[in-house]
This record gives structure tokens, C-alpha cells and sequence, in this order.
């Protein structure tokens, strides 16, 4: 599809790409492409002109590119981003080569990559808290104070065990590479249709990560005497109590991504950004 609407989103905190979304916006203008601005902080103005939208353009981190796939997925938007960030594992493009880059979307030569997300439901009795949708994980765990929570997990209404841990996270195949990693997940590749759960500092108490099917639905029951909390994709917040549930099932929308790299960029990416930081991916 070749494009005719897109979106750029630069970061509220980093100047440094507002300036370049302006480049951006400036360089698809010339090109009789209809432009809309925002940041990627700003969801409420990014769903109201989802709509039609061919592209979306982040400038930032992958924090950025979370918050933009998320808003983008209920309208089948897919994401294409100029690395500005840290790690850079969804980005597709650097500031550097974004201008050789960028025609190939607009020209329709690209590959679709379509990615899982989670939905997250928080119950307090009957009545539900809210839900949140994730594109790398849901966290349960402890908010502030240095305690430890216990967390009953079910896998399709039977009870796999009770953890005394720090916390625990469910991941999709995407977030293997994020904070289920550093908590000692295994790592994924990220089309594939699973959940990870994986427990944060568990203290006597089962230590591995248990791979389940995207068609599964994972009940957290909380225990504690403190407050704790859920957090999706480490942006959205809910405050829990003592017997709260956190329901995380699969959601009905894919992230999409529009990619030029090879088929197999993934794992040159991996090694690039874990293994051999020195190494820059081919595109």
C-alpha cells in the first residue's frame, strides 16, 4: 500500500526529536503527503486521527514505540520508527538513514510484521478496576515498600502455584527481550502466539519460566499487607489491594510493524544490542 496519511510522534522530554520530526514532517509534506504531529505521549490526540492513517512515525526509544503501537492497533496502523533511544529493539530506521529509508514506506515496498499484545483486567470482588492493554508485558508486584507479595497464579482456572516473590510478569514473545529477560525469561522470537510468565526474585518458590499459549488466561491473585500494583508496558498504573485479581488473557489486536530489513533482522538485532554491542545490524 502506498502512502498518502502519515503520523510522526516526536518525545515531550527530548527535544532532539521534535526538531527532527519536524525535518520528517517537512521532507513528507514535499512529498504530497498529509501530514499529523503529536507526541507519543499524547494518546487521547493520536486516536482521534488513527483513523485513516496509513503510518505512523516515532522518534524516540522503544517506550515511544510502545505508546504509539498501542493506539495504532485497533485501526491496523503499523509502526515504523527512527531509533533515538537506547536498546532499539522495534526501531526500523536511525536518523541517520531515515531520508533513504522513508520513500520505500511511501512507495509501498515494505513487509508487514504483525505482533501479539495482552490484555490486562483488574477485579477488586465484582467490580472491575480497569484494563490495559500490552504490547511487551503486564507486571504484578510490590509498589514501595521492600516486602514481599504472594501471588496466586492460574493457568485456564487451574492453580499452578502460589509465589513469595517481588513480583511477577507476563510477557508476550516481544517482551522477552525487556524485563522478562533481566528477571532470567527466555527469549522468544517475537511472532510467535505465547506468554511467558516468569517470577520476579522468587523466594522458595518455583524459579523457572513457564511458556504458555496465547489462547491461555492467567489469573494473579494478590496477597499482602501493603499496597501493591499492575503496570502495563511499565506505563500504565493500577493500584492494587489485598485479594485483587489480574486477569491477562490474549487481545484482540495486533501491533503491526512496517519493515524493510530482512526477515531474520531479529536475531542480527539480538546480538547487536545484547551480545556485541559494537556490531550494527544490516538493513
Amino acid at each position: 500500500m502506498i502512502m498518502r496519511k502519515v503520523a510522526v510522534l516526536d518525545h515531550p522530554k527530548k527535544p532532539e526529536t521534535r526538531e527532527l520530526a519536524g525535518e520528517i514532517a517537512d521532507f513528507l509534506i514535499h512529498r504530497g503527503v498529509l501530514v499529523h504531529r503529536a507526541t507519543s505521549w499524547e494518546s487521547d490526540m493520536m486516536a482521534a486521527f488513527m483513523p485513516g492513517i496509513d503510518l505512523v512515525v516515532t522518534l524516540g526509544g522503544d517506550g515511544s514505540i510502545l505508546r504509539a503501537a498501542r493506539v495504532a492497533a485497533p485501526n491496523g496502523v503499523p509502526v515504523a520508527s527512527v531509533h533515538m533511544g537506547k536498546l532499539g529493539f522495534l526501531s526500523e530506521m536511525t536518523r541517520d538513514n531515515w531520508r533513504t529509508v522513508l520513500p520505500s514506506f511511501l512507495m509501498g515496498n515494505y513487509w508487514l510484521e504483525e505482533r501479539a499484545m495482552i490484555t490486562a483486567t483488574v477485579s477488586r470482588g465484582k467490580t472491575i478496576l480497569g484494563r490495559q492493554d500490552a504490547l511487551n508485558d503486564v507486571v504484578v508486584g510490590r509498589r514501595t515498600m521492600a516486602r514481599l507479595v504472594h501471588v496466586k497464579v492460574s493457568i485456564d482456572g487451574s492453580v499452578l502455584t502460589d509465589y513469595a516473590c517481588d513480583g511477577m510478569i507476563v510477557s508476550t514473545a516481544t517482551g522477552s527481550t525487556a524485563y522478562a529477560l533481566a528477571a532470567g525469561g527466555p527469549i522468544l522470537s517475537p511472532t510467535l502466539k505465547n506468554m511467558l510468565i516468569v517470577p520476579i526474585a522468587p523466594h522458595l518458590s518455583l524459579d523457572r519460566a513457564i511458556v504458555a499459549d496465547l489462547g491461555s488466561t492467567i489469573e494473579l491473585t494478590v496477597s499482602t499487607e501493603s499496597e501493591a500494583t499492575m503496570t502495563a508496558d511499565g506505563q500504565q498504573e493500577i493500584v492494587l489491594e489485598n485479594g485483587d485479581i489480574v486477569t491477562v488473557a490474549s487481545c484482540p489486536y495486533f501491533a503491526r510493524f512496517a519493515r524493510i530489513q530482512n526477515r531474520n533482522y531479529f536475531y542480527q538485532t539480538l546480538v547487536a544490542r545484547l551480545l556485541r554491542p559494537d556490531v550494527v545490524p544490516s538493513k
